[in-house]
Formats: structure tokens, sequence, C-alpha cells
């Protein structure tokens, strides 16, 4: 995008839609409770990297494992907003051991995850300028995994029998931030240009003209050729897992914040005309929005309040009229997690919110608080008072 096209975009009046006062009222009691158990809960979850709760405690990953930035996220989400100085603490605690897979070379597709909401998010809240240099290294190593003939920014690195070379999943959207920030911290294009271009990939070949869109897509990483789609986390190839609509959502809205490429917003309303539309009446979705449905069909809370965030954020960016539609969308779809999900009384679990789905193909951590269900609500809780702070 020419630097003309993004002063235009930037001049161009805009009023967004205002929070409305109840919404603001409600929001501040639900932060109320994240603080009071968060507070509680840091005190075991301390210096780690969870990812699910097991049996009502949080696990603990590997330090390089795509989970480990949402826990210091939360920490410094609440730090931020004049919360115990111990959450800082183990925030800043949890960066330094990101040091060990950063220093290792061993960042993948999910570098913005971690960085953004742990270094990235220290540099914007303190000004440390280690925490800068960290997440510039991330995102030179995400830089790196940038296909050119593809456009596309690879995901996993390979398996036992298995090249995964031309392989990229629409969850790489929420990880572009990482990028463009990387450009305006340094004022190099380079990295924009990078996030810029996935962008437009998954535009192309991962969006459906619904709105919906795929999760893995196999290119031919020599030529740059679309060979095929898999059905990843989700039911099936052509189904719609919930959560990659989320991401879709978010990933876009983001996209256009840092480009003003008006293909990246209309896309993003797209996604969330979509996701809205596929919602049950209770507003909390089900793991994949294709996917046969019965009495035990799991929800999958995480991609509520992903999807949340996202219509948040593309609030931001339309006129008030069409903005309040969104703001209102996502004020219901959190209320809806926290009266329907919300663990705040349970002194047997350590989540916030209850029936997420990680990865219902393989088996793994179904109808369970997940931590980024847990960052993504606390965000959306977060912005639905009115905080201008912003990881992403």
């Amino acid at each position: 995008m020419s630097e003309q096209t993004l002063q235009q975009a930037e001049a161009k009046p805009l009023q967004p839609a205002e929070i409305p006062a109840s919404v603001q009222v409600w929001a501040d009691g639900a932060w109320d409770r994240i603080r009071h158990k968060i507070g509680r809960t840091s005190r075991r979850i301390g210096v780690s990297c969870p990812h699910a709760s097991v049996n009502g405690v949080y696990d603990d990953m590997r330090v390089s494992w795509w989970t480990a930035g949402f826990w210091p996220g939360i920490l410094w989400q609440l730090s931020a907003d004049g919360g115990q100085p111990e959450f800082r603490d183990i925030a800043e605690r949890c960066e330094e051991r990101l040091d060990e897979p950063l220093h290792a070379l061993a960042v993948h597709h999910d570098s913005g995850f971690i960085w953004l909401l742990s270094a990235v998010a220290n540099y914007r809240i303190t000004g440390n300028e280690r925490s800068r240099q960290r997440g510039l290294m991330a995102a030179s190593q995400l830089a790196s995994r940038f296909n050119l003939k593809g456009r596309y920014i690879r995901a996993w690195h390979d398996a036992e029998n298995i090249n995964r070379a031309g392989w990229s999943i629409i969850d790489t959207m929420m990880n572009l931030p990482l990028l463009y920030w990387a450009s305006e911290t340094t004022n190099d294009p380079r990295f924009r240009h990078i996030a810029a271009a996935h962008a437009e990939t998954v535009l192309e070949h991962f969006m459906r003209p619904d709105g919906s869109s795929y999760h893995i897509l196999r290119f031919d990483a020599e030529t740059g050729e679309l060979l095929g789609a898999d059905a990843g986390q989700g039911y099936a190839e052509d189904s719609a897992w919930a959560r990659g609509s989320a991401w879709t959502l978010y990933g876009m809205a983001l996209s256009y914040k840092y480009t003003g490429n008006e293909a990246f917003l209309t896309a993003a309303k797209r996604a969330a005309h979509f996701f809205l539309a596929h919602l049950p009446e209770d507003y909390v979705p089900h793991w994949d929005f294709r996917a046969p449905r019965n009495d035990d069909t799991p929800r999958d809370t995480s991609a509520g309040a992903c999807a949340a965030c996202g219509l948040i954020e593309l609030a931001a960016h339309v006129p008030a009229g069409e903005g309040q539609t969104y703001l209102d969308a996502a004020g219901r779809l959190v209320r809806a997690l926290d009266e329907q999900y919300g663990a705040w009384d349970r002194e047997d679990e350590e989540g916030l919110i209850l029936s997420g789905t990680s990865n219902l193909p393989g088996g793994v951590h179904i109808d369970t608080p997940l931590i980024y269900g847990d960052y993504f609500f606390v965000e959306a809780v977060s912005r639905l008072r009115g905080s201008k702070l912003g990881f992403w």
C-alpha cells in the first residue's frame, strides 16, 4: 500500500460507536471478579506456561508451546490497570523464561501469540528496551518463514516423514500484528509488507465467499501453487471451525488497522457476519459451525471470547451506526460466556471460563477452560470497560 493511500485511510473521518453505560457497569463488575480470581490462582500458577485446566488445575506446558504468552498477557492487562505489583513480577519472569526458545531459534508461526503478549506488552507499558529487542528477534524469525512464491507464512516445522514446507494455517492471521508492530517500532516497512502479503493470500485462498475459512491449506513450496486443504482442527475440510472463524475476524480487522486496506475491512465484516449468523440461541458457539449438532456437541467458549474482541476492534473502524451493531454483539457474547460458563464461585477450578475446546479431532482438552479463552475474555472485558490498552 502506498504512503498516500495510508494517509488517506488515516484521514478518513470516523466517529466510532460508544460503549453503552450499562455495559461498562457490567464490565466493571466482571473485572472485579477477574482480578479477585487471578489474584488467588496466580499464587499457585506462578511462573509457568499454562494451556488447559486439567481437573480444575492449569497445566504447565513447555516454554516453546504456542500458548506461552497468554498467561503473562492476562497479568499485564491487570497490572496496567493498577493491579497488584506481583502480577507484573510474574509476567516479567515468564518473559525471561521465553528467552530459551527465542535464542534456540525455535520460533514458529505462533510467535505473535507468545511475544506480543509478553515482551511487546512489557515494552508498550514500561518502555523496557530489552523487551523490545526480544519482540524484534521474534518478528525477524517469524518473517523468515515467509514463502515468496506462495506469499504465505509457513506453519509448523516438518514432522516425521511429513514435509510441511508448503503448509499454512488460518491461526497465523492473529500473529501478523507482531510484524506490523516491528515495522512501526523500527520504521522499516519490510515486516509490514510480509504481513500484508500473507493477509492477501488468506483473503484470496483461505476465506470462502460466505465468510467462513479453511484451517489448513497446502501450497507447492517451490512454485506457490495451491494444492489443497485439510480439515485440521475442524470437522471436515469444508467445514467452519469456530476458533478459525474468530482468528479470521479479529486478524482481518487488525490487518485493516495497520494497513488501511479496505479489502481487509470488508473481509473482517464478512467473517463477523458469518460468525454471528451461525451462533446458537444462547450465543455461545459450538466448536465447528458445520459439525453435526446434538445435545453433546461441544462448545468452544475460547472462540466466542476471541470473536468478541474482534467485533470490538471492528467497531472501532466503521461508522457509529454500523459499529454499534458489532459492539452490541460483542457485549452479548461476553455476557453469555460470563453468565453461562463463568467459574467465579468454584474453588476447585482455576480457569475463568468453562467449556473451551482445544482440538476435538485430536481428542485434546475438550470441554475445559483454556488459557487463551481466559485471555480473550479478559481482553474483551477490559475493552468494554473503555480501556484503550492494546497488545495486538
